[in-house]
């Protein structure tokens, strides 16, 4: 038998959350206890201190910052965290799973998604672009583009009214208007300049400037004005015959990229980052146009996503593993955490806007998966629903994590850790 069966560790139960607090006391555990195990002792503890009627809650673990996945002892070990002394055992309440809700179908592969407070955005390869509610139900669909829609964003998120964006493989983006009084479309604005495929699509956080990159390895930069007279660009003129009556040119074209540029992320109004299939990010300065910084790695990437509460980004490589990166590391690796679990190829990855800790990621595995930066090992959640590749996932409305795959659908996961939902 081994002897972690038989001994035993002195611990100390602590929170930050203070209407779950129990005496600071220490407790003596098996060396092999698990969460589930500390779970049942968490609770039994709070309802002898609870003064009225107590329902049992699941708990989360953490010791040393670091969600607790295997026996304590093992994860002290790993930790090099003495056994000899009292340990701090940190409590959270554990993040519910996300409960499936509506699929919607579309007529071929959904390339790009993104939802704001009332509605979900998506790009096909069939060239439409599509309006949903978060409950399924189709608003509008329209075709403009020649190819495939590669990227779609709302320019704010907060005001629809203030129009959309989508990207396309025919070498084009489209600024769209939604007159939600009489639900029609209109293209406004036709960005014209790059010279292949344009894969991704970002709006800085001010609302006023457009970040595209493709295939012609350029990352450009655009005003996102529906205005023309308004854009501040160089040359904008009218099209003839055509339903995009504007034809827009780039503010600046910034060259450094020698592959194709697969996520476009604005870390604040003057900064863009930007992940390529050359193996590199980088993060280009918008206002003196030029690479501030730059992360080289053995993989292409396929998507990053940027954190603004964190200062993190999240990446996929063309293998299985997503990585955390901290481009403001001064000691030792830049790549802090390595996530693995999926086991095809990440095709897409982006962080809750509203949690610190949480992201979700989608795999040619055909799953998605929800992540707790303080859990590397394992993701908190498996969502499943897609019988295809995932080449899409979205959280920017806080209530429900989207989908999109190449099984011509949408899955909507409601989020039933929302205050006040």
């Amino acid at each position: 038998m081994d002897k972690s069966d038989e001994s035993q560790l002195q611990i100390r139960l602590i929170t930050k959350q203070h209407i779950y607090a129990v005496p600071d006391v220490p407790l003596t555990v098996p060396a092999n206890v698990q969460a589930k195990a500390l779970n049942e002792v968490l609770n039994q503890l709070l309802q002898e201190n609870s003064q009225e009627f107590f329902k049992p809650k699941d708990f989360d673990f953490l010791v040393v910052g670091q969600l607790i996945r295997t026996p304590l002892i093992e994860h002290l070990q790993e930790k090099n965290v003495s056994t000899e002394t009292t340990v701090d055992v940190e409590y959270i309440e554990r993040t519910p799973a996300p409960e499936p809700q509506e699929t919607i179908l579309h007529d071929d592969w959904v390339s790009s998604i993104q939802s704001n407070d009332k509605w979900i955005l998506t790009g096909c390869y069939d060239k439409s672009v599509s309006i949903w509610t978060h409950h399924g139900k189709a608003v509008i669909s329209i075709k403009e583009h020649s190819e495939i829609v590669k990227g779609v964003t709302w320019i704010d998120s907060t005001d629809p009214s203030k129009g959309f964006i989508s990207v396309s493989h025919d070498q084009t983006g489209i600024i769209w208007d939604w007159d939600m009084a009489t639900n029609i479309i209109t293209p406004k604005i036709s960005l014209r300049g790059h010279e292949r495929g344009i894969d991704s699509v970002g709006v800085s956080p001010n609302c006023l400037r457009v970040a595209t990159g493709g295939w012609d390895t350029n990352l450009k930069i655009w005003s996102s004005s529906l205005d023309s007279e308004d854009s501040g660009e160089p040359s904008s003129k009218k099209l003839r015959g055509n339903s995009s009556n504007v034809i827009r040119t780039p503010v600046h074209t910034l060259k450094g990229h020698k592959e194709s540029i697969s996520s476009t992320n604005w870390v604040d109004n003057h900064t863009v980052c930007t992940a390529s299939m050359d193996h590199t990010i980088k993060f280009w300065d918008c206002e003196l146009y030029g690479i501030s910084n730059e992360i080289v790695d053995q993989k292409a990437f396929l998507s990053a996503s940027w954190s603004p509460l964190t200062k993190t980004l999240i990446a996929s490589s063309a293998d299985r593993h997503l990585r955390l990166y901290d481009p403001r590391s001064t000691e030792g690796t830049i790549c802090k955490s390595t996530f693995t679990s999926h086991t095809l190829w990440v095709s897409s990855v982006v962080w809750s806007k509203y949690n610190e800790y949480l992201f979700i990621s989608g795999s040619y595995d055909s799953t998605v998966k929800m992540w707790d930066t303080r859990s590397p090992k394992a993701p908190l959640f498996n969502l499943q629903g897609h019988e295809g590749q995932v080449l899409a996932v979205d959280w920017s409305n806080n209530k429900y994590l989207v989908s999109g795959g190449a099984d011509n659908s949408v899955h909507i996961f409601k989020n039933k850790d929302v205050v006040g939902k």
